[in-house]
């Protein structure tokens, strides 16, 4: 069983995007400090623009860690459950990940959508909230497509169709 090719391009493409986004900003905290302990410069909202940043690596990152079967897995009571079992048990998992996935990416949509009719910014910099919503409900959408995929058997639960 092997993953969609689409599903895989794009958790690739997310994965990468979250990576350049928090490479981008640790050369950005980086100026940042450098900037305040030489008294060279200071930007005014700073930690607003990492904020915003930081949430959408991290919703980037969430199909690519549904895709490895990546979260985190408390196995403590299903240890000595056979293999069928432990399967049934991580598909039904993935089928609840779809819907908490889903509702996420519902109430993201409706959050941006909300945010641009009110023009919400952020505090001091005015950045946009629309524009973090928008850019964190596709990955959540994904990610709830992925999920979905490994509770109905369409794309594998484990990486490789390893064992648990």
């Amino acid at each position: 069983m092997r993953v969609p090719r689409a599903l895989a391009a794009l958790t690739g493409l997310c994965a990468v995007l979250a990576g350049v986004c928090l490479a981008a900003l640790a050369v950005f905290t980086c100026v940042v400090v450098v900037g305040r302990q030489t008294d060279t410069w200071v930007l005014v909202g700073d930690f607003e623009l990492t904020a915003v940043a930081s949430g959408a690596a991290v919703a980037l990152f969430l199909p690519w860690c549904q895709l490895q079967h990546g979260h985190i897995l408390v196995d403590f009571f299903t240890a000595r459950a056979g293999v069928r079992a432990r399967r049934g048990l991580d598909r039904a998992g993935a089928l609840v990940m779809a819907g908490v996935m889903g509702l996420l990416a519902w109430r993201t949509v409706l959050g941006s959508l909300a945010a641009w009719q009110t023009q919400a910014g952020t505090m001091i910099l005015g950045f946009p909230e629309w524009l973090v919503h928008a850019t964190m409900a596709p990955p959540m959408a994904l990610a709830a497509l992925i999920a979905l995929a490994q509770a109905t058997g369409v794309a594998p639960l484990w990486p490789k169709e390893a064992a648990p």
